[in-house]
């Protein structure tokens, strides 16, 4: 798999995320494109999930905000097509709001 490829497939879910990087961690050289884009997907992927978290909690008390949450919840995937985007570009570019906090966190190429 060409390392476009890695860091494209690395933000289409979780699975993707798996096998961008088991391909990653196969071939010799390593590219820091592929290592920065599993960081950022990385990043998308848990605040995602945190943010799963809160609005479920906060929906079971206030359901009435339901809308509005729902709405909230389409912002991961926004930011997954940013970064898809950036990667398809070949730029180490973070994603927006949240891609300058998982800049250098993760190092995948060890």
């Amino acid at each position: 798999m060409k390392t476009k490829t890695m860091a494209i497939v690395a933000y289409f879910t979780i699975i993707g995320w798996i096998v961008s990087y088991l391909e990653f961690k196969k071939t010799s050289e390593k590219s820091s494109l592929v290592n920065y884009h599993l960081g950022q997907a990385l990043g998308v992927i848990i605040t995602s999930i945190l943010l799963s978290i809160i609005c479920s909690i906060i929906l079971a008390v206030i359901p009435t905000l339901g809308i509005i949450f729902y709405l909230i919840m389409l912002v991961p995937l926004i930011l997954l097509l940013f970064g898809a985007i950036a990667a398809s570009n070949e730029v180490e570019k973070p994603v927006p709001l949240i891609g300058k906090v998982f800049e250098g966190k993760f190092n995948f190429g060890s």
